[in-house]
Order: structure tokens, then sequence, then C-alpha cells
């Protein structure tokens, strides 16, 4: 009997006041409003992560800004020889022509202090060099003289006093045969050493150098030496001294940029002459070190600004090199001023314009005006501030804001070119043991150890994972599927670190000493499994029906093992036959790096840990191909593994990709094991015995260390959005690819 005979349909009003009906629609209503507040949620959560991410990152493209404190106009008086300003811009200490140091308000303009140039009396200042941002060397008629020039700090209930300090140095006679100094270089390396080279009214260079040792008796032993130069050339219009007195360069009149090696002041020795003018024949006017003191800019006549530094040339030998140009001023360059902390540094011309660059980025970071010709620029102790002063007397101070000027996508994803390199190379080292070392902070590296990680770990558990989901899928006996699945899926658990851990102390080492013997198994184990798979289907089918179902699994595994130790077994040969007994030498011998943990080690732990993922999704894909396909090919006569090639694969393919992309960004995203399992050396190439540094393990070493709101810490930022856009065009690229394979295999 029909339900309708013996059960009347209800009217409307009653089933929508049935108590059951309006909790099941109650019910019904807050399962899909949680189900969409949680899908609502991981979007928002992933939007949110990726807007604090990209806001960490945008402060690194926010351009230099200059702020103009204060315009101040000095007294009528002395021209202005140099001058120095302390690290919070409050005063502005200043070397006059007429021998006085001053040290003026910078906010009021007001003077505070004055001192006459110890030692000096009275007599003319000739010429005069800054060795270093406190240090200033006098030549007068008859003596070299040398000050130490600053403020001492100290905080009190009313706030930050500054007490001006002059403290002399020491005086040199100058050597006989210098008549009026014209052009002066000089540094002071410690206690009363000096070394000086100065050019005379007659266009004639001098060295003088007083070197200083004491021995480990305590005896202190003067050595004093004077040489004059012997140069052919044109006419000496700057020169320069190193801080430590062993280098000295000379610009030209006629464009010519020449060093001399001073190690030995008895015997100086000229080392390179090279055309250094933008224009040639144009006059050096300017030569001014950054710091480090490993490179030098160069400004000429013609408004050319350049830095050189010696490198290796295909002769073994150093030689200075013009590696960075900056953008020309229209008129002559008059003054330079470097940076105390970085590679920037400004430049002034004859037309009063005033510019801001970074060096190894060849940006113009900042372009000022100062009403009157520059005769002085300051940059700040800080890097936060430059200060222009005129050659009547007008000073300009301006507050600069460039938090981060070393960061240009050329610096972040282009070849650069640092001191000590030979040529432009990708390279990231964000740190070093000194005050003077230059962040190099290039992405390329990181994002090839990223690639390179992944390929060998996919290359490694992709063949393995999927050929044993089709084995374990269609061939194996339901018992065996029932005990390989769960003990594969179990794999999954293991913790990164431990496969970290153990591939770190225990594998590298073991792969080390048998390098031969691992490139052997690449062909002895599946050449062993092939010959061994046509013996097996040689057996009668009555035999082979006698066997268990995991026998040819075991079967499979001794296999392995009998390859491996086979390998071993040849190990020793093969190493003396290919490699003249001994790999590591003979890989050093060829011109190749060999690192202990490099990418074999890396391609089978992280392959180790990516195959769960990648099998347990392909299964599943395998098994759920629907069985009237497979049933339909094998009664046309196709054999279980045509049905299982040309059939099942393709019809689970569309899952398979999805495996293989889980597992791509499973691997990309992998941290605990690159991090124990390489080197974590940012080497750029594709060789397995290297190491490699990733993105992830970059910023797990690196963000520890960085401090908060700085360029590295930026740049860690920056690397996480990278790593968020690799995963996130993988991950759409393949879903893409997914349902385009899904649209056509449903068609079937």
């Amino acid at each position: 009997m029909h339900p309708s005979d013996s059960e009347p349909l209800r009217p409307h009003w009653i089933a929508s006041t049935d108590p059951r009906l309006r909790r099941r629609k109650f019910k019904d209503r807050l399962a899909r409003w949680v189900v969409g507040a949680g899908g609502f949620a991981t979007i928002a959560s992933i939007l949110a992560i990726l807007g604090f991410i990209t806001f960490e990152v945008l402060p690194l493209w926010v351009p230099a800004t200059a702020t103009e404190q204060a315009r101040l106009q000095l007294d009528s008086g002395a021209t202005v020889l140099t001058a120095v300003t302390d690290e919070y811009r409050d005063t502005l200490q200043v070397v006059a022509a007429d021998g006085t140091i001053r040290f003026i308000g910078l906010g009021d303009g007001r003077e505070q202090a004055s001192f006459a140039f110890p030692e000096l009396n009275g007599e003319e200042i000739l010429a005069l060099a800054k060795p270093d941002g406190r240090n200033v060397v006098v030549a007068t008629p008859t003596r070299l003289l040398a000050a130490s020039i600053g403020v001492q700090v100290s905080h009190v209930a009313t706030g930050r006093h500054l007490e001006p300090r002059v403290m002399a140095r020491g005086t040199w006679p100058l050597p006989e045969g210098v008549h009026r100094p014209r052009l002066i270089g000089a540094s002071l390396p410690d206690g009363d050493s000096v070394t000086a080279l100065i050019v005379d009214a007659e266009g004639q260079p001098w060295l003088f150098a007083m070197r200083t040792e004491e021995s480990f008796l305590g005896e202190v032993e003067r050595t004093e030496t004077i040489r004059s130069l012997q140069r052919p050339g044109a006419e000496i219009t700057a020169v320069h001294v190193d801080p430590r007195g062993t280098q000295a360069f000379i610009g030209t009149r006629g464009g010519r940029l020449e060093r001399w090696d001073l190690n030995d002041p008895a015997a100086p020795a000229r080392t390179d002459d090279v055309a250094a003018a933008v224009r040639v024949g144009a006059a050096i006017t300017v030569l001014e070190p950054l710091i480090g003191n490993q490179s030098l800019v160069v400004g000429d006549a013609a408004g050319g600004v350049g830095v050189w530094f010696r490198v290796r040339a295909a002769s073994e030998a150093q030689a200075m090199r013009r590696i960075h140009d900056l953008p020309a001023h229209t008129a002559a360059v008059t003054v330079i001023a470097a940076s105390p902390r970085d590679r920037r540094f400004a430049t002034a011309a004859a037309d009063g314009s005033v510019r801001v660059h970074h060096a190894t980025t060849e940006r113009t970071l900042l372009r000022l005006e100062q009403e009157q010709l520059v005769g002085t620029l300051v940059f700040a102790p800080k890097a936060d501030g430059v200060i222009a002063i005129g050659t009547r007397g007008a000073v300009t101070h301006w507050q600069v804001d460039n938090p981060h000027p070393e960061i240009s996508l050329k610096a972040l994803f282009g070849k650069v070119w640092y001191e000590g390199y030979n040529r432009p190379a990708y390279v990231w080292q964000s740190t070093g043991g000194t005050d003077a070392f230059e962040p190099k902070l290039s992405l390329v590296p990181l994002a090839i150890g990223t690639m390179k990680g992944t390929l060998y770990a996919l290359l490694f558990a992709v063949p393995i994972a999927v050929l044993g989901a089709l084995y374990t899928s269609q061939f194996s006996h339901p018992k065996v599927r029932a005990t390989v699945k769960p003990v594969v899926e179990i794999m999954a658990a293991l913790p990164s670190v431990v496969l970290g851990f153990l591939a770190g102390l225990w594998l590298a080492p073991m792969i080390e000493d048998i390098v031969p013997a691992f490139l052997a198994a690449l062909f002895v184990i599946p050449g062993l499994i092939f010959v061994a798979a046509i013996g097996f289907h040689s057996v009668p089918s009555r035999l082979r029906g006698t066997l268990t179902p995991a026998a040819e699994v075991v079967l499979l595994c001794v296999l392995v093992v009998v390859g491996f130790q086979l390998s071993l077994a040849l190990n020793q040969p093969l190493e003396w036959l290919l490699f003249d007994g001994d790999f590591r030498a003979w890989m050093q011998a060829s011109g190749w790096r060999f690192d202990q943990r490099n990418n074999i080690v890396v391609g089978f732990a992280m392959g180790f840990a990516v195959i769960p993922l990648i099998f347990t999704i392909s299964e599943d894909a395998l098994s759920n191909v629907p069985r009237r396909l497979v049933s339909a090919s094998l009664a046309l006569g196709a054999t279980r593994w045509q049905t299982a090639l040309h059939v099942v694969v393709p019809t689970a393919s569309p899952g398979i990709f999805s495996a293989i992309m889980i597992g791509f960004g499973r691997a990309v995203g992998e941290t605990m094991i690159v991090l124990m399992a390489t080197g974590n050396t940012p080497v750029l190439d594709w060789s397995i015995f290297t190491g490699m540094r990733t993105l992830s393990a970059n910023i797990a070493v690196e963000i520890p260390e960085a401090p908060q709101g700085a360029t590295l810490y930026r740049v860690l930022f920056l690397a996480a959005l990278l790593l968020f856009l690799i995963t996130f065009v993988a991950n759409t690229a393949a879903e893409i690819v997914r349902l385009r394979l899904r649209k056509r295999y449903q068609e079937i």
C-alpha cells in the first residue's frame, strides 16, 4: 500500500509548526552559518597575514626626503676650511682660515665657544686635510699641526649637555725643500705617527712619514722618512692618504688618477695610473674615501662622479677600476662628504647644487639646492643630516629621512658589484665583523636555493610516491594495501626536526664517505630490479600462484638491499678508477665544490617528508576511479598494466597532480630539514654536491637577530612575501590545470 494511503499529507501550516522540523531547519541554518563563517575567517586570516607582511615591506620603497631645519649666516670673517657636527646635530664645529675653531649652535646660530687651533701661534694655514670625522691636519709655512675636534656629551637634570673639546694631536716641522704647501693629504694612524703627502707651491709632491713602533719591552722607536715623489705628468689637483697611511691617491689636471703604495715609506711606488675623469681631459677636483677606505669617490671638473676600488684582473694583479657611475652634475664637483655609517655620500657642484648618492646602488637619493657656492659639506655622524656651508658663510641644515638607502630592485634581484669582489654577483650576506661592512641582500640565491631543494626533493619523492600509490591501488593484494597505506600515513607524523637531525648527523657523514657508491647505486639498483622483474615473469604462472600476496614486496626490498650492498662493494674500485683514489680531492682539483651537507642529503630527507602526502592523495585518487571503467577495459582484452596506464592514471590525473602540488608546497615551505641538513650557505649553483639556503630557512635564521624596523628586518618580510607569492602562483596554476584535467576526463 502506498504511504499516501495511510498518512495523508499535512497542511503547510501544520508542517511549519512541527517542533522537530523547526529544530532541523535551525540546525541547518546554524551549520551553514558556521561553515560560512569559518570559510570567511580563513580567507580573512590569509588576507590579514598578507596585509601585515605587505605593510612591513612597503617602507623599503619609500623615497628619501630632506627637511630643511635651519638657514644660518655665519659672521663675516675668515673662510671656512672644514666643519664637523656632533651626533645630535646640536653644534657645528667650524675651522676657519684664520686659525680659529668655533662651536656654533645649529638651532639659533649663536657662537657657543671659540678656540685657537692648538700650537698654531698665529701662523698662516695654507692647506688642510681631514683624515677622519674628528681629526684635522693643517699645513703652515713651517709645520704640520694636528688637532682633534669634538664635544663631550653628558646628561644632567636639565637635559643633554655638550662640552666643546679641542685637543692637540701633534706638531711636526715641514721637510726642507717644501715651499708653501698648496695641497695636503694626511693620516694619523696612532699615537704621534703621521703620514702626509704634501704638494708645494711649485707642484712638487713630498712624502713625509713619522712612524712610531713600541717593542714588547716598552721601548719606543721613531722612524722619520722624507721623500720627493718623482713623477712625470700633469699638475696635481687633488690628493688623499688613507687612514692607515699605506696608500696615497693623486688626481691630476689631465684627469688621471694615480695610486701610490706607501707600505715602505722609504721606497714609495706608483702602482696605478688610470684615466678617471668622465670627460677626457677634465681635471680631477675632489677625492674622498667611503667608509672602510676601500672605495674612492672621484669628482671632476666636468661634473662627473665615479666610485673606484681595486679588483683582481685576469693576471692576478689588483688594479684600480671605475666600478660605479653616478649621475653627473652640470658643473664641476667642488666638495664631497662621505657618510660615516654606510655607502652614501653627498656632492656639491659649482652651480650650487647638492646631491646625496648611494654608491653601490648607483642612485641619486636627494637633490638639494644652496643659494651660494658650497665650500664645505658635512654628513652627520648618524647619516640623518646634511649641512652645506657656502663660500660666503651661508649655512643650510637638512634633516635626511632615508632609513633604507641600500635597497633597490637591482640590489635585491640583480647582480651588484661589491667591494672585494672581482665581478658583479648575486650575494646574500647580512652581517659582518666591522662597522664598515656593507650588507648584501640579494634574494636571488635564496630563491634559487628554495627551488633547488624543492626540485631535488620532488625528484626523489614523486616517482616513489606515485608509483607506490599506483601499485598499492591497482596491483597489490587487499591485505598488502591494508598494511602499506596506514604505515605510509604514519610516516607523515614524523617531526621534520627529527628528519633534519638524522640527515645532518647520520646521513650526511655516511654519504660523504660513499659518494661513488651512491652514484653507482643510481644504476645498479634499478638494473637489478629490472633483471629480477624479467626473471620473475619467466617463472611459470602455476609457481607464481603459490607465492603469498606480499612476496613481490619482500623480493623488492631484498633486491634494494642487495643492490645497495653491491654498490658499496664497488665504492673503492670506482673511486680509484674514476676519481684517482680520492673523490673530494678530485672534485677540488676539477674546480668543483663539495659540501658534506649537500643537495643529495636534502633530497633524501625532504623527499622522505613529502612522500606520505603525495602517496596518500595519489592512492585515494587512483582507488576512486570508477570500477566500471576498469572492468570495461579488462573486458575488452586489455592487461592490468595497460588498464592502469591508459585508463586509471589519466582518470585520476587531477588528483595525482594535486598531490604533487601539495608536496611542492610542503617542500617549498620546509624549514627545519633544510636548516639542519644543509650548510645553510646561499650558494648560487645547481650542483647536487653543494649546500644551499632557502627563503624559509633564511627567515628562521635571521629574524631573531634582525632589529625591528631595520633594513634586514623588512627584507626578511619581503622574503616571506616572495615565498607567499611563489606558493600562491604555483597553487593557482595547479588548480587551473587540475580543473581542466577533471573537466576533460569527466567526459569519458
